[in-house]
């Protein structure tokens, strides 16, 4: 009996890991073409809106660090050295909202010169967050007669992460494009004496995609029809 019951949750585990999958959007918009040299760098910033709806700073660096890897890898300057680098003109309240304010940066000598100084061609700010919603069920969890805490229910969760990134190019002072990466998949934790989480990297996921269509997309390569 024990055997038989062992069997059924070991099936329903398997289960609940497959269900735990992730799904995925991608779209793209190119507003004007695109190419960068072996020479020139670009940057991804999060959007800086001062409200607590601001992109989440691990995914603004997961995405400038997989866009740096890769037989496809492009030089990128990391978010906190640029902030550093150009403290503090990309500050929540003086950062460039449209490519129309570039222009008056890009009249500044010093901000010019750090410009030429890494060859950055493009920035990529990138909007977005990841949430949590529809969360069901429970779970208790208690120490036992042996003195071992031993937890007892079922936890699942739906994972959203919508992000858009629009690329700007500081050579010609224009938008180039933006992109989108969106994410979701739902998560389980089942509990008989041992949580076991299943959890759906929706996050993640996002930061890997929204890298490769920055890859190809800046490289002047548009993604081939599905």
């Amino acid at each position: 009996m024990i055997q038989k019951t062992l069997g059924l949750l070991f099936i329903g585990l398997v289960l609940l890991s497959q269900s735990s999958c992730v799904s995925t959007t991608l779209q793209q918009i190119r507003e004007a073409d695109s190419a960068i040299r072996d020479h020139e760098s670009i940057a991804v910033l999060g959007r800086l809106h001062q409200t607590n709806n601001e992109t989440e700073m691990n995914f603004v660096n997961c995405v400038a660090e997989k866009t740096a890897q890769g037989v496809n890898s492009l030089n990128v300057v990391q978010p906190q050295a640029f902030l550093d680098s150009f403290f503090p003109w990309f500050e929540p309240k003086t950062a460039p909202r449209r490519t129309e304010e570039l222009l008056s940066f890009l009249e500044t000598p010093i901000l010019l010169k750090r410009i030429r100084d890494i060859g950055l061609r493009y920035i990529v700010w990138i909007d977005g967050q990841t949430e949590r919603v529809d969360q069901s069920g429970t779970m208790q969890c208690a120490i036992a007669t042996s003195g071992v805490p031993a937890c007892f229910g079922f936890l699942s969760w739906d994972g959203e992460s919508n992000y858009e990134a629009t690329v700007w190019d500081v050579e010609r002072a224009l938008t180039v494009g933006k992109l989108s990466s969106e994410a979701s998949g739902t998560s389980f934790i089942p509990a008989i004496v041992v949580p076991v989480p299943f959890i759906a990297r929706v996050q993640s996921t996002a930061c890997r995609t929204m890298a490769d269509q920055l890859q190809g997309f800046i490289a002047g390569v548009d993604p081939e029809p599905s």
